[in-house]
């Protein structure tokens, strides 16, 4: 494999017109660099960044074997695997998830990196499960003011989720279920809550909106701990995501139909009490 390990020349100084800016730093940097931080986020049209003439230093993602030093309005950002850049106006711009991680690995204003954050997921650029991932590779989720954010993020992710949840039951006719409950055994040990639950079906939707941090091996046990002993006691229980209630909410109806239709195949489940949430 060849590596590029040829001295090169710091990069010049970038023209202040906006856009004009951002292809100076792209033909400067070479093939394979794209950008990334404030300028991709402003290229994706993220309101809570700044147009790309109020950016005072470009950000450019180019591969760790490049031998390109930061200067001037350029930052050079390595990456030993560059993620698949996207195209906006003809320039080469790194995805979401990985544009935000980079802008905020530079940021210490609490307030605009809560904004970005959440922007990216209540404008619907991406789920909250992606950028939390990115955040976790870059070593951000230590720094308070970042952890703030994503908690910030996760509960405008559960709302949107919740949100598409109760359209998908209204705009395919399913029966009304009994909303943010949890489940008892009675005169016994609580069972979980879910997020809709039909009880004369016997049938539960838990919403899967876990962040991917590094507890999440635990997460996951504890989701599948439930789902087993819910449906031990017969209760079916329907996980979706927030990612496939977006793409592909007509198909999470009919799995959650298909449930609800299943009722009266299936054994008589056990007695459980429904407590609001």
């Amino acid at each position: 494999m060849n590596h590029d390990t040829s001295p090169k020349a710091p990069l010049s100084p970038l023209p202040h017109t906006g856009a004009d800016r951002f292809r100076e730093a792209v033909r400067h940097a070479g093939g394979g660099s794209m950008l990334t931080g404030l300028a991709a986020l402003s290229l994706h049209r993220f309101a809570s960044a700044p147009p790309p003439g109020m950016i005072d230093r470009v950000d450019v993602l180019v591969p760790r074997t490049r031998r390109l030093r930061s200067t001037g309005l350029v930052r050079v950002v390595r990456t030993a695997e560059p993620p698949q850049s996207l195209e906006i106006d003809g320039l080469p711009v790194a995805p979401v998830p990985r544009a935000l991680a980079d802008a905020v690995s530079a940021l210490s204003d609490a307030g605009v990196v809560r904004r970005l954050l959440t922007e990216a997921v209540s404008a619907g650029h991406c789920e909250p499960g992606s950028v939390v991932r990115e955040l976790n590779r870059a070593r951000l989720l230590t720094r308070p003011h970042v952890v703030d954010a994503v908690d910030s993020l996760l509960a405008e992710g559960r709302s949107i989720a919740e949100d598409r949840l109760y359209t998908m039951v209204r705009e395919f006719a399913l029966p009304d279920p009994l909303w943010n409950v949890d489940l008892r055994l009675p005169g016994g040990p609580h069972l979980g809550g879910v997020d809709a639950y039909w009880p004369d079906q016997a049938v539960a939707v838990e919403l899967d909106t876990r962040a991917p941090r590094q507890d999440d091996d635990a997460l996951w046990s504890e989701y599948t701990r439930k789902r087993e002993h819910l449906e031990r006691l017969g209760i079916t229980v329907v996980h979706l995501t927030p990612r496939k209630l977006r793409e592909a909410m007509d198909q999470q109806a009919t799995v959650v139909r298909t449930a609800l239709m299943a009722a009266p195949d299936r054994q008589p489940p056990a007695y459980v009490v429904v407590l609001p949430r």
